[in-house]
Formats: structure tokens, C-alpha cells, sequence
């Protein structure tokens, strides 16, 4: 099957399993992740090697929507009504995970430190594409859904930083290295974070700057595209984060003149096929057979890293006195794992080559498990906290 051939293959039959799989209530993301594991290698093996490696340029495009959609949520009044439940939410439901997987693999495991490490600073990561998707898809509004939307924009922040530290504190503890080389390993993390930042805004600067030459919204669907598309070309050339680079780009421009919301608005008349391609290729990327061998060591992960997002969740709520529905089930909206988990294992992997495979291998089996029950979470949470009913389900 040639690579136009399968795109056509994935988008009609995508479009009728997310018809199929509402029938049962279930999240259209489920069926992306579904559809894909069966048409993948792993099973039925339909999609060209062709496709499988064309997911990384249309995985990077479409989580740069995703960041630039998720900058809208970052007006001067979110900050003013809801900053202060995200920032402490965001952090505690961060740093829990980090510590208690990293002690379970260190005393029950009985890991060596710098592995359990590594294996806390993964499991502090959420992935924002699962949840976006199940907000989106039922039309998901209130004060829950915005806080939810704001911790899981800024998650990956939280999650650079710790996989820094850690990732300098184990090379130390693995290899002896000096303490001047944990100082650069984490000096370059926050310039990577930084750079990231500055970029976004100087794009969405000039973007605003020569908006006023655009006349259409066919122009402007094509002006707002471009500009995502630069700042997510420029950041993999920089070596940024594509994520928070794409997240300033849209918190600028919405803060700049609430005007440039049209730039949000243009984009839903093409990113769901863009989504639908993603999850779909993301289900044919994930290797169904790593879930044989997944063992105690998967199970201690899921288990002490969906505890830490629970448990995190709560007690950043009770600390801003947040109402209970949010305190009791935002945490099950933070449980997808994805991409920059999967980035930080292939960084463990590549700099610990004895240990490394071991730790791949476990973040992509337990990315299998996440990604499948994480978008089933998010609905629940969202139906608990009131902000989604069966009507406001948007037809596929």
C-alpha cells in the first residue's frame, strides 16, 4: 500500500470506527488508537513502511497546533481567575509522580538510584493530544475543563525541568561526572525552555505586525498555518520545545488583541483529519507485543505514577482551595503519556546504553495502556465534574 493510498485507507476508515465506537460511549481518540494498533505491524500490518515513517513530521505539525490551540486558554484573565489553581496543581501533580516512582523503583525494585531516576522524571510528563481531543470532541466548558486545559499546557514545562535535573544528577551518579556538568546539563534545559518562549513571542509579534495585509479567511487559515509551521520548523532546528514554542506563539497573539482570535477560530476548518492521522499513526507506532513483557516493573510504573497524578492533583487543589469535584477528579485527566515521555526514554536510551532498552521498552508498553485508557479517564472526569453530557457530544 503506497503512503497516498494508506492516507485515504486511514481517514474513511478512521471517520467510520470513531461513528462505530461512539455507538458504546467511547472517546474518537480510543478508536484512533484502536484503528491504528490493528492496521499496524504489530497485528494486521496494512499501512506502508512508507507512512510509519512519515509519523514524526506529522506528530511534530499536529502537537504544534495542539501547543498553539492550548496558548489561547492563556488570556491576562485566566491568569487573573484560575493562574494560581494551575500553577500549584501543575507543579504538585508534576513532582508526586517524579518522587514516588522513584522511590518504588529504588526500595521495592530495588533499582539503583539513577535508574529510579530517570524512571520518576518520565513518569512526571502528560501528554496534552489524548486530552485536547476528548475536550474538543464533546464540547467540554467550565471552570474544570479550563483548569484541566491549563495544568495540561504547562505540564510540559514542569516535566523539562525535572528530566534535566535528574538526567544530570544519574549521569553524575552512573559515570562519576563532575558537579560542573550537572550545572550545564540543567544551565542548557532552562535555555532550551527560554529560547522556546522567546521564540513564540517574537513570531507572534511579526504575525500580528503584518496581519493587517490579510483580507480573506481562505488568507488567513494560510497565514496562521505558516506561522505554526515556522516556529515548529525553527524550534527543531534550535533544538527547542516545539510544544512550549507553539504554546507562547498562541498566548501572545491572544494577548496582544483579543481580535487575533480569529486566528484560533480559522484553524477547526482542517486540524480534525490532522488529528485523526495522528492518533492513528501514533496506535501503528506502539508495539502491542512490549505489553507481554511489561511484568511487576510496568506494573509498579502505572500504578505509582497514576497515584502521583491523583494524589498530586488533590493536594495542589486543597492547598488553593479549589471546589471538590475538581479536587477529586482532575487527576484522570492527566494520565495519557506520550511524546515527550517517549523523548525523554530515547534520551535514557541513548545515554545509558546498559539500562537504556529496559526503560524504552517499558515507557512505550505502558504509552500502549495510557493512551487507551487515558482518553476513557478524561471523559469520566469531565461527565463527574458536570462539564460534558451525552448531547453536547459532537458528531464525527
Amino acid at each position: 500500500m503506497n503512503t497516498i493510498l494508506g492516507l485515504g485507507f486511514i481517514l474513511l476508515v478512521g471517520l467510520f470506527s470513531a461513528r462505530l465506537i461512539n455507538k458504546i460511549k467511547f472517546p474518537a481518540v480510543t478508536a484512533y488508537l484502536l484503528l491504528g494498533i490493528l492496521i499496524g505491524p504489530s497485528i494486521l500490518n496494512l499501512t506502508s513502511q512508507e507512512l510509519i515513517n512519515s509519523s514524526g513530521f506529522i506528530s511534530n505539525i499536529v502537537l504544534g497546533l495542539i501547543a498553539f490551540g492550548l496558548g489561547q486558554s492563556f488570556t491576562r484573565e485566566f491568569f487573573r481567575n484560575i493562574g494560581r489553581p494551575v500553577l500549584w496543581i501543575s507543579i504538585l501533580e508534576a513532582v508526586l509522580p517524579w518522587v514516588l516512582v522513584t522511590l518504588s523503583f529504588f526500595f521495592i525494585l530495588k533499582q539503583p538510584f539513577y535508574v529510579a531516576l530517570l524512571f520518576g522524571a518520565i513518569a512526571s510528563a502528560t501528554a496534552p493530544a489524548a486530552t485536547v481531543m476528548v475536550v474538543r470532541e464533546y464540547k467540554a466548558k467550565g471552570r474544570f475543563t479550563d483548569i484541566l486545559l491549563g495544568v495540561v499546557a504547562i505540564d510540559d514545562a514542569w516535566c523539562l525541568i525535572i528530566f534535566a535535573l535528574s538526567l544530570a544528577i544519574s549521569k553524575a551518579l552512573a559515570f562519576h561526572t563532575s558537579n560542573t556538568f550537572i550545572f550545564k546539563v540543567i544551565f542548557h534545559s532552562l535555555i532550551e525552555i527560554i529560547g522556546a518562549l522567546m521564540l513564540g513571542g517574537l513570531i507572534a509579534c511579526f504575525a500580528t505586525l503584518f496581519s493587517k495585509f490579510i483580507r480573506t479567511q481562505t488568507e488567513l487559515l494560510i497565514y496562521t498555518l505558516g506561522f505554526i509551521l515556522l516556529t515548529t520548523g525553527l524550534a527543531i532546528l534550535l533544538h527547542l520545545s516545539v510544544l512550549l514554542a507553539n504554546m507562547f506563539l498562541g498566548t501572545v497573539l491572544i494577548n496582544i488583541n483579543k481580535s487575533n482570535l480569529e486566528f484560533f477560530d480559522v484553524l477547526k476548518l482542517i486540524d480534525s483529519p490532522l488529528y485523526l492521522l495522528f492518533f492513528v499513526l501514533a496506535g501503528a507506532n506502539l508495539e502491542i507485543g512490549l505489553l507481554k513483557g511489561i511484568g511487576i516493573t510496568g506494573i509498579i510504573y502505572i500504578f505509582f505514577r497514576t497515584t502521583g497524578k491523583t494524589v498530586g492533583s488533590v493536594w495542589g487543589g486543597y492547598i488553593v482551595r479549589v471546589e471538590e469535584n475538581i479536587r477529586r477528579y482532575l487527576g484522570l485527566g492527566l494520565l495519557p503519556q506520550a511524546g515527550v515521555a517517549l523523548g525523554c526514554a530515547l534520551i535514557a536510551k541513548s545515554d545509558f546504553p546498559e539500562v537504556g532498552s529496559m526503560i524504552f521498552t517499558t515507557i512505550v508498553a505502558t504509552t500502549v495502556i495510557y493512551e487507551l485508557i487515558g482518553p476513557l479517564c478524561t471523559k469520566y472526569a469531565l461527565q463527574k465534574a458536570g462539564e460534558i453530557t451525552i448531547e453536547h457530544h459532537q458528531k464525527i
